[in-house]
């Protein structure tokens, strides 16, 4: 079954077509990556879907409801959230008030500050469920602007898997991390499996290849190839646009 259904999405910036009747369908439950060289249009893609970015034409039909039009806000309390290709947390704050904060936006709460914030149970009982999702319960209390880097791009996943997403949109999560923090990140992605749908977008062709259900192939803003993932290792017009010999 579908939850997310996309036709013919086009963004351009003036005479570049960065998403060219772009179609795209990813199944519930599964985690399907988005592959493709620099500058094919894959972050143009999240933002689309997120509604961060606007569209000029097309349908994005999330759980049979059309996204189009919408704000990044309704997208979410929809139930699609992301991840930033460039970490986005609030430094000065502890690791628990970022994500508590997430839980508070998603309630359609007015924000009250921290300090009322840090105090709410219900929030926060919430809150150390998603750090606890992705390793980070222990780091509750340490001062965001602290964390490793690999440690901060946990803590923007914790942030947008307390938002309670069917569809969790992945903007290059490993990168700039080191060797161990990338294995610590891939655990993470693989113990969601199953309990969210995920969207991936990864250089790391190691990674989509041992997370993937299905892998899309995105190149000059059109998808050429959709496939398991040993399918697409093996297809001729994927190794000559992006895979090479690897």
């Amino acid at each position: 079954m579908s939850l997310l259904s996309v036709r013919g999405l086009r963004k351009s910036y003036g005479a570049l077509k960065v998403t060219d009747d772009l179609d795209l369908e990813v199944t519930e439950g599964e985690l399907h990556a988005i592959i493709g060289p620099n500058g094919a249009g894959k972050s143009t893609l999240i933002a689309q879907l997120s509604g961060q970015a606007g569209s000029d034409a097309g349908s994005v039909l999330f759980a049979g409801a059309q996204m189009m039009g919408k704000p990044m806000p309704a997208r979410v309390r929809a139930g699609m959230s992301r991840s930033f290709q460039i970490t986005s947390i609030l430094p000065g704050f502890s690791v628990l008030e970022n994500v508590s904060t997430a839980v508070q936006a998603r309630a359609g709460s007015s924000f009250r500050f921290f300090a009322p914030v840090a105090r709410d149970a219900d929030l926060n009982e919430q809150a150390i469920a998603a750090l606890a999702q992705v390793g980070l319960s222990d780091r509750a209390q340490t001062r965001a602007g602290s964390l490793s880097h690999g440690e901060k791009r946990a803590l923007e996943l914790a942030i947008a898997l307390a938002t309670q997403p069917r569809l969790l949109l992945l903007d290059e999560p490993l990168a700039g991390t080191s060797g161990a923090e990338a294995e610590r990140l891939v655990q993470v992605m693989a113990g969601l499996k199953g309990q969210v749908t995920l969207v991936l977008i990864e250089h790391d062709m190691d990674a989509v290849f041992a997370l993937a259900d299905r892998v899309s192939v995105l190149v000059y803003g059109r998808i050429i190839a959709t496939g398991m993932p040993a399918e697409i290792r093996a297809d001729p017009a994927v190794r000559a646009a992006y895979l090479g010999d690897a």
